[in-house]
């Protein structure tokens, strides 16, 4: 095992990690900007470096920064959390070059992840279903992507091919919609990804999105942990999680499950990552994106399984066995994950920093928060709003919801717009209590 892990990540996962760590006794190493002097992940690691300056650019993508930092302090691995560099493939080959171990999949396979195209046409290959089209996809010019979208059949989405989090997504309904949106759509994803290649796809009807968590080891040893439904969602970004899935019944849990182990093996992964599809209203379902990482939502699957993933992860980059089978994963009762994040639901979830204060996290049964947030804390305006999670176990769906419901009520935070309110709403909504959620479901069930 590790004596020292440096993590390049910041907020609440860097303090999921740092509680990961200690219990497998590993010293820690947190890395932090400006901004982020007063944050908790710095507080509770056992060293801190400050590596840059507010902006994302210039601290938590700073690849040199990362690397210095963790070769001044011994560190011999690094945990790059979810987002900002732990799909980049670059950064995974770098830290192998300086002999520190990049906590997660080879870098060949997040490269081949990364590319969307790419992804699809190997999940093809190893029998996976695919949204249409499933050959061409990549658009070379607007006359091109005029003939793709015709033979497909309007609407279609237009996609960054590095995409990933739901941004650089644009729906477009005829052709003047496409051609207008292209040159958007590219200067978008050349900002948000430094690659501005794009793609087409059908857009699927009122579809449900699931995913299936993968755990795979360095000696061909792989599991999948179930699914999560993540249909909760505004403009492409997740509001809410929950697993199982209430839409899916056990054969297609089956059929998922399986199809996501035979493309993880089909790639050659190893660690924790998730394998993401569409499921439309006839429950066929289509492979839309693998994340070669660990995914925001992981803690409703732990919930339900018992398996910490992240020490998991660390276990896997260190070299060991997984230790466990597919029979050995148990799954009972049902979690549900709130986002709270910094943004307001009644502006169109606009952003929303300042200052916290007072902060009373929900206990009780079955209730777990990971957050960074303390009263007196002030939330930076450079980073992705997420402030806490909020999982919630019950034995069956109902209770896991009436528990959420009683936790929401509960939780207060005072000083800055929240999504508690929104997430309340969700509880109540009779829709959702039902379990009848698809991917449209806060623009057709709920007044935001």
């Amino acid at each position: 095992m590790f004596r020292k892990v440096l993590i390049a990540h910041r907020g609440e996962i860097a303090v999921r990690i740092i509680r990961a760590c200690r219990e497998l006794r590993i010293a820690t190493v947190a890395v932090y900007s400006t901004a982020d002097a007063d944050c908790l992940h710095v507080r509770m690691a056992d060293e801190a470096i400050c590596i840059g300056p507010p902006a994302n650019r210039e601290s938590y993508l700073n690849i040199p920064a990362i690397i210095t930092a963790a070769l001044i302090t011994g560190a011999q691995a690094i945990h790059p959390g979810y987002g900002n560099l732990s799909e980049n493939p670059s950064f995974a080959e770098n830290c192998e070059a300086c002999k520190i171990k990049f906590i997660g999949p080879p870098a060949p396979v997040i490269e081949r992840m990364g590319d969307k195209v790419a992804a699809k046409l190997a999940m093809k290959a190893a029998g996976v279903p695919v949204i249409p089209p499933e050959t061409e996809m990549a658009i070379e010019s607007e006359q091109q992507a005029m003939r793709l979208a015709t033979k497909l059949g309007y609407p279609v989405m237009i996609k960054a091919t590095a995409g990933g989090g739901g941004r650089g997504i644009r729906v477009v309904h005829n052709d003047e919609d496409l051609a207008a949106s292209l040159p958007v759509a590219r200067a978008e994803a050349e900002a948000a990804f430094g690659r501005p290649g794009l793609y087409l796809e059908k857009l699927l009807e009122e579809p449900r999105h699931v995913e299936v968590q993968i755990l795979a080891d360095g000696y061909g040893n792989m599991v999948h942990l179930g699914e999560r439904d993540c249909s909760i969602q505004h403009r492409h970004q997740k509001l809410l999680e929950e697993s199982p899935s209430p839409s899916v019944n056990p054969k297609l849990r089956e059929a998922l499950c399986q199809a996501a182990l035979r493309g993880a093996r089909a790639i050659g992964y190893v660690g924790v990552g998730t394998m993401e599809f569409l499921v439309d209203r006839d429950n066929r379902f289509y492979f839309m994106e693998a994340n070669t990482r660990l995914q925001v939502e992981h803690p409703v699957t732990e919930m339900v399984t018992g398996v910490d993933l992240v020490a998991a992860q660390l276990r896997v980059a260190a070299g060991e066995k997984l230790g466990l089978g597919q029979k050995d994963i148990p799954r009972y009762g049902h979690a549900i994950e709130c986002r709270i994040t910094a943004q307001d639901p009644d502006q169109e979830f606009a952003p929303c920093g300042g200052k916290v204060e007072s902060y009373l996290p929900p206990g009780g049964p079955g209730v777990r928060v990971d957050s960074h947030l303390y009263a007196g804390y002030v939330v930076p305006s450079f980073y992705d709003p997420l402030l806490a999670k909020l999982v919630v176990w019950g034995r069956d769906r109902r209770e896991a919801v009436a528990r959420t419901a009683r936790a929401l009520r509960e939780m207060e935070l005072v000083g800055i717009k929240t999504t508690i309110p929104f997430h309340r709403r969700v509880m109540a909504n009779a829709f959702f209590r039902k379990g009848e959620v698809t991917v449209s479901f806060v623009a057709r069930r709920m007044k935001v």
